[in-house]
């Protein structure tokens, strides 16, 4: 099963992607993207397997968004982005879909908000869900490729 992505989401309301401080400073968001090069960010990831994991997820997410890959901050990597707006009126813009090679685990981010999450998360084999739509997990290639 692939994943069908849209770079248009509803807004976002409540806790996830801020704290009441940002709302009430109106700051930018800290994340935002940049011209950095991903092939050079994933050729410097050290750890060889999960160097390997990453190039996999970044094939496998530009087949399925058809959306080119930017770095967003130093770390992240987004396909598409969206544009949002909570209650307090703080809006700005955020990646659709993306990933981050951490030591510990690949972070995964925009996969739990489609209506089908769970039922493609489940796909992924074990895996973790936190508060602001990320999702982390060992290896994308020890796992479906959903």
């Amino acid at each position: 099963m692939k994943l069908a992505v849209s770079c248009e989401r509803p807004p976002y309301v409540g806790r996830y992607c801020h704290t009441a401080r940002m709302a009430e400073n109106k700051t930018e968001n800290k994340t935002q993207p940049t011209d950095a090069s991903v092939a050079e960010f994933l050729d410097g990831v050290a750890h060889p397997v999960r160097r390997v994991d990453a190039w996999t997820l970044h094939d496998m997410m530009t087949e399925v968004t058809g959306q080119r890959a930017v770095m967003w901050g130093p770390s992240m990597i987004g396909f598409g982005e969206y544009h949002y707006r909570y209650e307090s009126g703080r809006e700005g813009d955020a990646l659709a879909v993306g990933f981050s090679p951490r030591k510990s685990s690949l972070a995964l981010y925009g996969l739990t908000i489609a209506p089908d999450a769970k039922q493609v998360l489940t796909g992924l084999g074990k895996y973790k869900t936190g508060a602001a739509a990320c999702t982390s997990t060992d290896s994308p290639t020890s796992t479906s490729t959903c």
